[in-house]
């Protein structure tokens, strides 16, 4: 189960590459997320439906802010694939460790140990250096795309802690925050699009193509549910920073799919950097396990090299 879920967002995002691969789609970002925001409702309806607790338990208000901030995070994002190439928007994305972690500290007073703090730099500067290459070859900045995926990551490192402290503090369960977050955020971007006159031309584009785009829509839609059900579930058990943690490690992967199906030059760079990504997943594990991983510190390592090194002469002298 853990790994069927964890797998979708990889293909999701395989699949967000090769809908905006389509020519003529790449203005029309936000309809996609309209599109999104109605399949994950559906699918979070039907869920819902197979639970016995069928209440809502987080109060309106805040639904309509965890909406607000999640209609930002997924549609600046989507948007912001029109503007740039996908390394690049990955080069910004990996850096929300840092930020959730600062949301946890000023909105649920957390406090983070070194491990912690040494786990989010590793992964952060592992996925840019492993993004760095391919951004560096075949660079598309511009400035609309780098201010939107900058507005994205600011509501993706406050709406994790704000899921976090509401399910906590309510009980609700996965379905019923996919359900109300993501239906109220569709009466959001639909009356976006429609004030903006952004809803026509982006239905007569589909349109003249159905299959290709609702169908791909579709699929991403699925496997990106799944993923956010498994990432809610995390945030849930474990908390904000360790879900980013996982779907930040998993950026990685997506990189490496990236470049088996689309083709680009390979540099050991990508080997280098996508271990120290490991090594911040190892830091972060290590951190929420400290009692039952005893790492030897380094006085304990200096004394088992001295006694090796004496046994060696000993030998050696015998």
């Amino acid at each position: 189960m853990w790994q069927s879920k964890n797998n979708g967002p990889q293909v999701q995002q395989f699949q967000e590459e090769l809908i905006f691969s389509m020519e003529g789609f790449k203005p029309y970002g936000w309809y996609l997320t309209l599109v999104q925001f109605a399949f994950y409702s559906i699918f979070g309806l039907i869920e819902l439906q197979l639970i016995q607790d069928k209440r809502r338990r987080i109060p309106g208000k805040t639904y309509m802010i965890i909406a607000f901030l999640t209609v930002g995070t997924m549609g600046l994002s989507n948007t912001s694939l029109g503007y740039l190439n996908y390394p690049t928007q990955v080069i910004f994305k990996c850096c929300k460790l840092i930020p959730v972690m600062l949301g946890g500290v000023f909105i649920q007073g957390k406090r983070y140990n070194l491990a912690d703090v040494s786990a989010a730099v590793c992964m952060s500067l592992g996925l840019i250096w492993f993004t760095l290459a391919d951004s560096t070859i075949a660079p598309n900045f511009n400035l609309t795309g780098v201010m939107l995926i900058s507005l994205a990551l600011c509501a993706d490192a406050v709406i994790g802690n704000v899921q976090e402290k509401a399910m906590k503090l309510h009980s609700a369960s996965n379905s019923e925050m996919v359900l109300y977050s993501y239906s109220i955020g569709f009466v959001y971007i639909l009356l976006g699009l429609s004030c903006t006159s952004g809803l026509g031309p982006a239905v007569a584009f589909c349109s003249k193509n159905p299959v290709r785009t609702y169908g791909y829509a579709f699929l991403f839609s699925l496997t990106g549910y799944f993923g956010i059900s498994f990432v809610l579930a995390l945030i849930k058990i474990f908390g904000a920073l360790l879900a980013v943690t996982v779907t930040t490690g998993r950026k990685a992967m997506t990189i490496v799919l990236s470049f088996i199906f689309f083709a680009k030059p390979f540099t050991f760079q990508y080997v280098w950097s996508g271990l120290l990504v490991v090594l911040g997943i190892f830091l972060n594990v290590y951190s929420k396990n400290m009692d039952k991983i005893r790492l030897p510190s380094v006085y304990n390592l200096i004394n088992k090299a001295m006694d090796v090194k004496k046994a060696r002469t000993l030998a050696q002298t015998v």
